[in-house]
C-alpha cells in the first residue's frame, strides 16, 4: 500500500519559517516534520510514499535525494572522483515526489499525482499532521466499512486557559490550562482512500474537504474512524514550539517506532 502526503501548499501561518522552505520540511528535533509522518506509516509496514510536492518542491526533491549519502558513513578519493558509501541507517523507502504545482488545491494535488499512485487502495495524509495513529487498524477497520474513503476524526483540545468564575461574585474559582474542547469531532487526515474517489475531483482548484467529501458523504460512502489517542498539528510557530518541547522530552506522542 502507498501513502500519499500532501506537502505543497505555502504555510502561510508559519510565515516564519514557511518563507524559506515549505511547510513539511520544517524541522522537529533536527528532521523534517515530513520524516516524522513517515516513520509513522512505515512503522505498519508502509514504506511506499508518494509526496505531492509545490511550493517551493526543489527543497523535498535535494532533501531525499541527498539522504542516502546524509546518513551514510561515506570515503571520498578526491583525485579519482569516486566516492564508497560504507555503514547506513537510510530507511528502506521509496519516495516518488510529484510536482503538483504552486496553486493547486488539495484535491487537485491528488489528481495530478493519480499516476503514480496507482489503482489500489492507498493512504492518504497532510504535511503537517502528527499522530499515534495505529495505520493497521484504519486499514481494517476502513476494509470492514467497506467505504470509499475514511478519514480519521479527532476530538481536539480546546486552544486557550479557561476560567471557571464565581456566580456570586467576580471572583475567579478554578483555572484550566488545557481545558476540554468542545467534544465535536474534525477532520485530522491519515485518510484511506479507494482510487474510484479521484473520479469525484473536476481538477486543480477541487478543495479535497469540499465538493469530493461533501458528494460522496452524502453518498453514504465516507466512514469515520474515532482517533482519541494522541494527535498535533503544526499550523503556527507556537505548534512547531509544543512539538520541539515533545520531542525533547524523550516521549513524544506521536513516535511510534
Amino acid at each position: 500500500m502507498k501513502a500519499v502526503i500532501l506537502a505543497g501548499g505555502y504555510g502561510t501561518r508559519i510565515s516564519e519559517e514557511s518563507v524559506v522552505r515549505p511547510k513539511p520540511m520544517v524541522e522537529i528535533g533536527g528532521m523534517p516534520i515530513i520524516w516524522h509522518i513517515m516513520k509513522i506509516y512505515a512503522a505498519h509496514g508502509i514504506d511506499d510514499f508518494v509526496v505531492c510536492a509545490g511550493y517551493k518542491g526543489h527543497m523535498l526533491k535535494e532533501y531525499f535525494a541527498n539522504y542516502f549519502m546524509h546518513r551514510s558513513d561515506i570515503t571520498f578519493e578526491l583525485a579519482g572522483n569516486r566516492m564508497t558509501a560504507h555503514r547506513s541507517d537510510a530507511e528502506p523507502w521509496t519516495v516518488t515526489i510529484a510536482d503538483t504545482g504552486d496553486g493547486t488545491m488539495t484535491g487537485g494535488r491528488m489528481k495530478r499525482a493519480q499516476s503514480y499512485i496507482g489503482d489500489e487502495t492507498f493512504c492518504m495524509t497532510y504535511g503537517d499532521c502528527l499522530a499515534a495513529i495505529d495505520i493497521t487498524a484504519l486499514v481494517d477497520f476502513h476494509r470492514s466499512e467497506g467505504a470509499v474513503v475514511t478519514l480519521t476524526a479527532i476530538q481536539p483540545p480546546g486552544r486557550f486557559g479557561a476560567l471557571v468564575l464565581s456566580h456570586e461574585s467576580d471572583r475567579i474559582e478554578r483555572f484550566h490550562e488545557k481545558p476540554e474542547g468542545d467534544g465535536g469531532w474534525v477532520n485530522g487526515g491519515f485518510f484511506v482512500v479507494e482510487p474510484q474517489a479521484l473520479e469525484a475531483i473536476a481538477g486543480d482548484d477541487t478543495v479535497w474537504e469540499l465538493d469530493p467529501l461533501e458528494t460522496l458523504s452524502r453518498e453514504g460512502r465516507v466512514a469515520a474512524y474515532r482517533h482519541r489517542g494522541y494527535w498535533q498539528n503544526m499550523d503556527s510557530l507556537r505548534d512547531k514550539m509544543v512539538l520541539e518541547e515533545q520531542w525533547a522530552s524523550g516521549s513524544p506522542g506521536w513516535k511510534v517506532w
